[in-house]
Parts: C-alpha cells; structure tokens; sequence
C-alpha cells in the first residue's frame, strides 16, 4: 500500500513539473487579460519540440468583453514574417471555452499544438491568439520555440 502510494504522489509531482507555466510576451491582448501559458510538456524556454509530437497548450485568461464565439489563430514567426500555422481544431468553443464568453469571468483553453514531421527544424516564435466574434484579441501571446528531429 506504501508502494502504491508513493508512486501516485512520484506521479502528481511529474505532471506538476511538466505544467510549469512559461514566459510569455503578451503581443496585444486587446479585451482580454492572461493569467498563465502551459505548453506540456515544456521544462525549459525556449521549448524544445519534436516534430512528430503533439503538445498541449493551456492558457488561463480573463475576459473584458463578451463574445457568442472566439477563434484560434496561429502563426509562426520566422526572420520577422508570420506564417500561417494550422491548428487541429481552431474553434475556441471547441477548446474548453464555454461560450457565450461573459465579461470579467476567467477561463481556460486547452488545445493541441501538432509539430509535423514535415517542418523544418528551426527556432522561430510562436504566436497564439484568441479572437472573439468582432475580431479582437481576447488574448494575444508569443513564446520561442526551437522545431528539432
């Protein structure tokens, strides 16, 4: 029983360690406010991902305005020109937001980000927003990431 306990609690611990909320640069959360980034597993900034790997991407955010809907848009950031970055499922709604989005009330987004055997293996910035209904930024933030083999 001792045994069983002790590798629950080794367990939470790990999951733990593996959600440790990275530095962000907020690039203009317009009607919204972030309170943390997730990207897991991300030990360490910038992130390192595998391409083939999927991550989860979690963002906690208070929102100053309401929305029937919100929108994902993703691009990465390479030598200062933004491309396009397709996301699996790019409905907010989707992705653990309950909509409608009220004003003031704080939520949580989790999506996945894929990392396609196909990119290169570069460093670039990834950046990430969440558009409600009018097109404005409920949230709006930028991490560096480095694409490896």
């Amino acid at each position: 029983m001792r045994f069983l306990a002790a590798a629950f609690l080794l367990l939470a611990l790990s999951a733990c360690a593996l959600a440790e909320p990275v530095h962000f640069k907020d690039c203009g959360s317009g009607v919204g406010v972030i309170k943390e980034v997730n990207v897991i597993p991300c030990p360490v900034q910038p992130c390192h991902l595998q391409k083939g790997q999927s991550y989860t991407v979690n963002v906690t955010f208070t929102s100053s305005t309401q929305s029937q809907g919100s929108k994902a848009v993703v691009h990465g950031i390479v030598l200062g020109v933004a491309v396009p970055f397709p996301i699996p499922e790019p409905d907010g709604c989707k992705s653990g937001v309950s909509c409608p989005i009220e004003e003031n009330k704080t939520y949580s987004y989790v999506t996945k980000l894929p990392v396609k055997n196909d990119y290169p293996a570069i460093k670039l910035v990834v950046q990430w927003e969440l558009r409600d209904d009018k097109n404005q930024c409920l949230f709006c933030w930028e991490i560096p990431v480095q694409l490896e083999n």
